[in-house]
């Protein structure tokens, strides 16, 4: 038997003792039908000895009829039909009501109705009263409506002088915007403000969130998120357990660790910033986006992402990380930014574009430079200004390097201008070639044959197969030639046309013979592992390359400032 139907029955129980009353001539029955008049109830209190209590007295204000009983219930007063009472500010309407003059509450039963000036309108099956408390407790079918915002529930206590209604079995809060649902909550008709537990779900056209607790602001349209959350929608996800979404800007602030995610790509940061409508995630210190697909992720302590153009850019202590190889490459620079053309396009492509004290590292190759480019276009990674690539043993450098690649591993590389690789045999003796350019190709990572063009000189120290010591020093000079490698070793070469060289006996060698003019040897600002990507160490004075006469590269700083101008 439901909460109502119990007092419906005790309401019929106790008409039916007034019926007796009657019969047996112990009381009369009083009819009064006074629309809006107090008279009623003032003099009913006056005959049962109730001072009168203008500020905490519940006052009867019309109903069709009124009972009461000395004798069994003194204290209680039966309305019946129409029944409008008030108190203070608040007016309360039914189709029966019992009055408690004691404890000055009300009972009220049947198209119950609370109304508080022009704005809060509450609406039930039945109500209990407390004019002492303020408090007023509607069961069955309850509507709590202020403004556009409508709160409905089976179970409602409404705190008059908090100005406060909260649910306890389930309710459901809808406003212009959206609509929320827990199995607790509570409303301010005065802040605009409720509160939200347990199985809270906000269900907006664009997206659903769902949370623990979370807090919302009618006024604003601020969802305030207190817990583990999630906000879904075609697109994407995010994951927070505190910040704060405005679901009429679809913009969102976010701490505690929160993540986007979308289409593959997750987005973590201490805390984050989300513009749903322009598409675009900002995140603060200790930031990754991760994307799983092509294997690839940026970090650093501040990265932004733009998911309708497919633009990143990551800066302080930006690192970019290639995993699709069982060896992962760590790329740190300035600025990292990732560019991306014809995006949801058969003919898209990106560029990333590292410039400003690049350094890079992964277990078999490292390189430095001041900016580079990366292609998907092409596959091809084009490192400006001083480049120098360290693969095992070797060194390779030159005023531009071109990379190229073939599923994440080096196909070959190119050095234009000033080219010059270098192989420590110990800490005195180096193989050295030099000229115009080089080429370098690989298999299977390992650089195996090498192609110099243009005024090629060598310094080549063969040696012994039995105990690989050194045998003699070759020095030679020619226009073109071809090197062979083998376990990332020069192995032997060969000129192609005119060529001249000289062999020199190890104990023979003349002083100027040791090094080529281009000579250098960068192993101090060579990363030494993945943590040391950070530590920038510029070249000693006299050993950077001078500058050739050929045309300016097109360096990514360079291509950032045009774009930037247009």
């Amino acid at each position: 038997m439901s909460f109502l139907n119990r007092h419906r029955y005790l309401l019929a129980g106790i008409l039916c003792l007034f019926g007796m009353c009657l019969m047996n001539g112990q009381d009369r029955k009083t009819n009064t039908k006074a629309p809006d008049s107090k008279n009623t109830v003032a003099v009913a209190q006056k005959k049962n000895g109730i001072p009168e209590k203008k500020k905490t007295r519940v006052d009867l204000l019309y109903a069709d009829e009124a009972q009461a009983d000395k004798l069994l219930r003194p204290d209680v007063q039966v309305l019946i039909g129409s029944v409008r009472l008030k108190h203070d500010s608040m007016y309360m309407f039914c189709d029966s009501a019992l009055i408690y003059e004691k404890i000055n509450s009300v009972e009220a039963f049947g198209n119950v109705r609370m109304e508080q000036g022009d704005t809060l309108f509450i609406y039930g099956d039945y109500l209990y009263y407390d004019g002492m408390s303020q408090l007023a407790m509607l069961r069955e079918h309850v509507r709590m409506i202020n403004r556009k915002t409508v709160l409905t529930t089976d179970s409602l206590n409404y705190d008059r002088l908090y100005n406060l209604g909260y649910y306890f079995e389930g309710g459901t809060l809808t406003d212009e915007e959206n609509v929320l649902t827990s199995e607790w909550g509570e409303y301010s008709p005065a802040t605009k403000l409720a509160v939200f537990n347990h199985d809270v779900k906000l269900v907006n056209p664009k997206f659903t969130l769902t949370s623990d607790t979370l807090k919302y602001s009618t006024a604003s349209k601020v969802a305030t998120i207190l817990g583990p959350s999630d906000i879904i929608s075609d697109k994407n996800h995010i994951y927070s357990e505190r910040g704060e979404y405005n679901t009429v800007t679809e913009q969102a602030e976010l701490l505690d660790r929160s993540i986007l995610t979308n289409e593959g790509k997750k987005l973590t940061g201490d805390s984050l910033f989300y513009d749903r409508k322009l598409g675009y995630g900002e995140a603060f210190y200790n930031v990754q986006m991760n994307d799983t697909v092509n294997k690839n992720m940026l970090t650093g302590d501040y990265c932004f992402y733009n998911e309708l153009t497919g633009n990143a850019l990551a800066t302080k202590r930006a690192v970019a990380i290639d995993y699709s190889q069982g060896d992962s490459l760590f790329m740190h620079g300035d600025t990292l930014r990732l560019l991306t053309y014809h995006l949801n396009t058969d003919s898209m492509y990106r560029e990333m574009h590292a410039y400003h004290k690049v350094r890079a590292y992964r277990t078999d190759v490292q390189a430095v430079c001041d900016s580079l480019v990366y292609n998907s276009k092409d596959s091809c990674m084009t490192m400006y200004y001083d480049p120098v690539l360290w693969h095992g043993s070797q060194q390779l450098l030159g005023e531009e390097i071109k990379v190229y690649m073939n599923d994440s591993t080096i196909d070959w590389a190119h050095i234009i201008n000033q080219a010059l690789a270098v192989e420590q045999k110990d800490s005195i003796h180096y193989n050295q070639v030099t000229g115009k350019e080089m080429k370098g190709f690989f298999i299977g990572g390992d650089m195996r044959r090498v192609e110099v063009n243009g005024n090629v000189l060598v310094v080549f120290y063969p040696v012994e197969e039995k105990d690989s010591s050194l045998i003699m020093m070759n020095y030679s000079e020619g226009s073109f030639l071809r090197l062979l490698l083998k376990d990332r070793k020069m192995e032997r070469g060969s000129f192609i046309g005119k060529a001249n060289g000289t062999a020199y006996p190890l104990d023979q060698i003349p002083s100027d013979k040791y090094r080529l003019p281009s000579f250098v040897w960068f192993d101090y600002i060579r990363p030494l592992n993945k943590e040391d990507i950070f530590n920038w160490r510029g070249k000693k004075a006299g050993e950077v390359l001078q500058k050739s006469d050929r045309k300016p590269v097109t360096s990514p700083r360079n291509m950032h400032i045009k774009r930037n101008n247009k």
